[in-house]
């Protein structure tokens, strides 16, 4: 058996995502614009929803609810990886690792869930249009809204108990451009073996793929209804309101499986393809949300037209 050096440890250094000195003011001013888009286009559909009285709906109620998860979550993962390039302080220590290991698994395990709950209320719309109003009604879309958030929190917290207690490391260097759980488990010498299990079951299987089956069977039954119509233009109206969220379903899950489940070596850079995960998903949601859907498009001209006019 080789033997590893080890040792605790009170802090990190993150290596970021290229050690080549041609490259850092261009992955620097890349990242940096993403961010800036993804934070801009995620806070005007926000204030958008707040301010426009026809945007009052469980649809942008929940749309809100991912803008506001997009944004925490570009800000957990790309506020390090900016200061790395801008003050070159790359040192992170061992709570504020944690603090971001315990938001980042708390925020992307949130993200499926919440999906799903606008894939039932995109169900709900098409599937039962009459009760819609009932069923999707103002306490109804807070609970699920609460939930989503909850259970993500509670289902993460076992797994940041265990990553917490980490005796020892083999090394302080993490190869990445934030703090992430798989990595401090590759890095760490302690046991592994039940915070493997535990990812695996809760995850894995609580966290996305019995979200992509909720999502599936609902989007089955979507399908199915829209097929019964006979009309074209009743069929394209109701693909159309469902349109936006299935874009965003398909681009997360897919993005997420080139991330985890594709074997290594395949790719020639995870950090990239957590890059696109992390940083660019977020700045498309609310781009494929406002290009593809009139009453947000409707909703920016109203406004528009207000603020000229007060001008």
């Amino acid at each position: 058996m080789i033997k590893k050096n080890v040792t605790t440890v009170n802090f990190f250094i993150l290596k970021g995502i290229s050690d080549v000195p041609e490259l850092q003011v261009l992955i620097f001013s890349l990242v940096l614009l993403i961010y800036n888009i993804s934070l801009g286009g995620n806070l005007v559909i926000l204030l958008l929803v707040c301010l426009d009285s026809q945007l009052h709906t469980p649809m942008y109620f929940f749309l809100c609810n991912l803008s506001a998860l997009n944004i925490s979550s570009t800000t957990v993962t790309l506020h390090k990886i900016l200061s790395i390039f801008a003050i070159k302080y790359n040192v992170v220590s061992f709570n504020d690792c944690m603090a971001q290991v315990c938001m980042f698994s708390w925020l992307s395990g949130n993200e499926f869930i919440l999906l799903t709950a606008m894939s039932y209320d995109r169900y709900v719309a098409i599937c039962n249009p009459l009760r819609y109003l009932t069923v999707m009604n103002e306490r109804a879309c807070a609970g699920l809204a609460l939930f989503c958030w909850t259970f993500s929190l509670l289902q993460m917290l076992p797994a940041m108990v265990i990553v917490s207690r980490f005796s020892c490391y083999t090394s302080n260097t993490i190869d990445h451009f934030f703090c992430d759980m798989i990595a401090l488990i590759n890095l760490s010498c302690s046991d592994t073996s039940i915070l493997k299990l535990l990812i695996f079951t809760e995850g894995v299987l609580l966290s996305t793929f019995t979200p992509f089956l909720l999502t599936f069977i609902s989007y089955s039954f979507i399908i199915a209804t829209i097929l019964r119509i006979k009309s074209t233009n009743g069929r394209s109206k109701a693909f159309y309101t469902c349109s936006s969220h299935i874009t965003v379903v398909v681009l997360h899950y897919t993005t997420i499986v080139c991330q985890y489940l594709i074997p290594s070596g395949t790719f020639k850079s995870s950090k990239l393809l957590s890059l696109l995960n992390t940083a660019v998903v977020p700045m498309l949601n609310p781009i494929i949300y406002s290009l593809k859907n009139k009453e947000v498009k409707l909703a920016l001209c109203r406004k528009k037209k207000n603020f000229t006019s007060i001008l």
